[in-house]
């Protein structure tokens, strides 16, 4: 169980991921149905300004990460936000397309991601840590489906601009969040399993099984991001659903495609079917794309065939970083785990561009095509993936080893049944073990720590 300081701590960053992130994504189901009316606006051009923020997000998350080990996390964070304000600011107060597109770059710049991360494993025991990374999981998957239904009711309340104000309204209360509900760190470690090695890049993108999945969640969210660029179109211009009415839609299908997720994630994880559930998926997404093709003008149909996608869509956003975390050397998990999160926002900012580029020239159709040809090559590049060891991720205390030799503790560890995977870290006074639940002997570990 979280302590009650874990707790706090925890659910305040939550927070600051939630409100930044609903900024983020608050825009998505509306920003592609402004195309006539902000200034210098083409298709190609609101493409970049759905995109951009990936850009900027994945060229500096990295960075702050690092800056954070040196100069601490919540100055960081501190900054990032400032940040995100004002790029919020710079859009509110836009005219054009082109003040737009900054705003959103600076949005993206504020790219605190992996040092929020990161201040949760400071904040946290190690044997917490898992659980509380979990609730960070859960409140960003709610902040999208928060964004999908808001977006729509907003955008008829506030329009685009007071939408952009709320975001940096949002901004602010993360930083009162910040001040006054996360505790500053005693002391600043660097995490190895949740933290980027810069000298670690190279040899992540050398590693093949790796380098399929960070295509993977590439391809998902350059998907997703060239989608909402036909979606709210084909809701008002194909069926007559008007903007503020979009929302109905969109509720029931983000809901029942997460149920509809639920039982495959089960089946993949407790019956070793993770590779067959995970080529399924994406054969059910790409398979989306083509159909949305034939169907756009169907309200039913359409919204059986978003149901699909979207619970697709998630059970792959699930399963791709399990399966990094099985699949990456444990000595080099956060690094993974750091290149995986720069590839998807590369994919938002792709698809965000390529997506603008290709309505503007062939249509909502020819974006439904380019989807499509992304799922195809996915499928192919992922039954060629090595099916993973049903392995589980474990973080222990060293307690009374604090002062052991880090490589006889290891080795010690390693010898244990059940334990695949094994890494000392004494700074952080913690174990990182990948094992096999099935024969790992947890009581016996202990004994050793």
């Amino acid at each position: 169980m979280l302590l009650k300081s874990e707790k706090k701590s925890t659910l305040s960053i939550a927070s600051i991921y939630a409100f930044r992130m609903l900024g983020l994504f608050i825009i998505l189901p509306i920003f592609s149905l402004y195309a006539d009316k902000i200034i210098d606006a083409t298709p190609t051009l609101i493409g970049v300004a759905l995109g951009i923020y990936g850009l900027t997000q994945a060229l500096l998350q990295i960075v702050l990460g690092v800056l954070s080990d040196k100069y601490g996390r919540k100055p960081v964070i501190l900054f990032g936000l400032i940040v995100f304000i004002i790029g919020s600011v710079v859009a509110a107060m836009s005219h054009t397309i082109y003040g737009i597109i900054i705003g959103r770059a600076l949005q993206g710049a504020g790219a605190i991601g992996s040092t929020l991360t990161a201040l949760v494993a400071d904040t946290t025991k190690e044997e917490n840590r898992m659980k509380a990374m979990s609730v960070i999981g859960m409140t960003i998957g709610l902040s999208f489906i928060g964004a999908m239904v808001l977006g729509p009711i907003l955008n008829t309340w506030i329009g685009l601009s007071g939408i952009f104000w709320l975001t940096a309204i949002l901004g602010a209360i993360g930083i009162v969040i910040l001040i006054y509900g996360v505790p500053t760190p005693t002391k600043i470690i660097f995490h190895k399993g949740s933290e980027t090695t810069p000298s670690q890049i190279k040899s992540v993108l050398k590693k093949p099984e790796l380098l399929r999945l960070n295509y993977g969640i590439f391809s998902l969210h350059a998907m997703l991001t060239a989608l909402f660029l036909a979606i709210p179109v084909i809701l008002i211009d194909y069926i007559g659903v008007s903007i503020d009415k979009q929302w109905i839609i969109y509720l029931p299908v983000l809901f029942i495609s997460f149920f509809l997720m639920v039982p495959f994630i089960i089946i993949a994880e407790t019956k070793n079917l993770m590779k067959p559930v995970f080529i399924g998926a994406i054969i059910i997404l790409t398979a989306m794309q083509f159909l949305l093709y034939e169907f756009d003008h169907h309200v039913i149909v359409m919204s059986v065939l978003l149901v699909l996608y979207f619970a697709s869509f998630t059970l792959l956003e699930a399963a791709l970083p399990s399966l990094i975390s099985k699949m990456a050397p444990i000595s080099s998990k956060g690094t993974a785990m750091g290149v995986y999160s720069s590839a998807q926002f590369f994919g938002i900012f792709f698809g965000g561009v390529l997506g603008g580029v290709i309505m503007h020239h062939f249509g909502i159709q020819g974006v439904f095509i380019f989807n499509g040809l992304l799922g195809v090559l996915w499928i192919v590049i992922a039954i060629t993936m090595q099916k993973p060891k049903q392995l589980s991720s474990k973080l222990y205390s060293l307690n009374k080893a604090q002062h052991m030799d880090a490589k006889a503790l290891q080795q010690q560890i390693l010898n244990l049944p059940g334990v695949e995977e094994a890494m000392v870290c004494l700074n952080e006074g913690a174990a990182y073990l990948k094992v096999d639940k099935k024969i790992f002997d947890e009581v016996t570990l202990k004994s050793v720590l």
